[in-house]
């Protein structure tokens, strides 16, 4: 299976079906960076920022796996939030071709969807998947996490649950967003360093929380990412044409794990 189409794969599981607002193509990896705020745009996928990361050779996708998250949230905002990072797990699992992790985060993903209200139509897909990594039939999961797609997108449609859509894609980019900047502190290249330079982006998204209704922009934990954002925003607006140094990728890498820390935090500990 190709690069392309092994990133494509979890993400068809969500998040590639993500998008704020009216239907919009991807976005290609030379415009990444570019972004507007504009909303014919969509925040990227997990997979659009990992194909946008031209490094010569092959990343340790492995390495980037982590361990099992929570499931027992009960806060619909983390929920989504953490949901949206599991995609992005989802994503690496798939490209470091571990059929165990993939089917890991699969269960995770659909116990998560569940609780969010996700029509059960996609639970009994979560056999096939399974059975799909067990065999590494790495193109029959990529068709099934597809079929996948549709079924979570009519579902979340359905219920206009237009604030859970935000917020998993952006749980997504901001786990999306920590694996490629750890990445390129593996094996620092510039021209790998120049996708991180997203300030339009981060704005954009930054934008599209303060669209989502009273109630949930008043969560402690959506204002506190809102708020880390603001500072993120900064550290991604590195001037055009030039790439980020080794430095300024460690202070993004850090401000992501940190926001992420928060996200995924167990409820005992809030």
């Amino acid at each position: 299976m190709n690069r392309c189409a092994g990133l494509v794969a979890i993400g068809c599981l969500l998040a590639a079906c993500l998008t704020i607002g009216a239907e919009s193509p991807r976005l290609p990896a030379e415009q990444l960076a570019k972004a507007v705020k504009n909303d014919s745009i969509s925040i990227p996928t997990p997979g659009e920022l990992f194909a946008a990361l031209e490094k010569p050779g092959k990343p340790n996708w492995s390495s980037q796996l982590r361990g099992p998250l929570p499931t027992s949230f009960r806060n619909r905002a983390q929920i989504a939030l953490n949901l949206g990072g599991l995609i992005a797990d989802g994503f690496i699992a798939v490209e470091a071709q571990d059929s165990q992790q993939v089917k890991n985060t699969g269960t995770d993903i659909i116990k998560m969807a569940k609780s969010l209200g996700v029509s059960e139509n996609i639970l009994s897909r979560g056999n096939s998947i399974n059975e799909f990594a067990e065999n590494n039939e790495w193109d029959a999961l990529q068709e099934e996490l597809e079929a996948t797609q549709n079924e979570v997108k009519t579902s979340m449609q359905s219920h206009k649950d237009q604030d859970l859509v935000i917020l998993v894609s952006l749980g997504g980019w901001i786990r999306g967003t920590q694996v490629v900047s750890a990445a390129v502190l593996q094996n620092y290249d510039e021209r790998s360093a120049k996708v991180l330079r997203q300030p339009a982006l981060v704005n954009f998204i930054h934008a599209k929380i303060n669209d989502v209704s009273p109630e949930m922009r008043e969560d402690p934990l959506v204002k506190e990412v809102s708020d880390q954002l603001g500072q993120i925003e900064k550290l991604v607006s590195f001037p055009p044409g030039k790439a980020p140094t080794i430095e300024d990728v460690r202070k993004v890498n850090d401000a992501v794990a940190h926001v992420l820390e928060q996200i995924q935090r167990k409820p005992d500990a809030q």
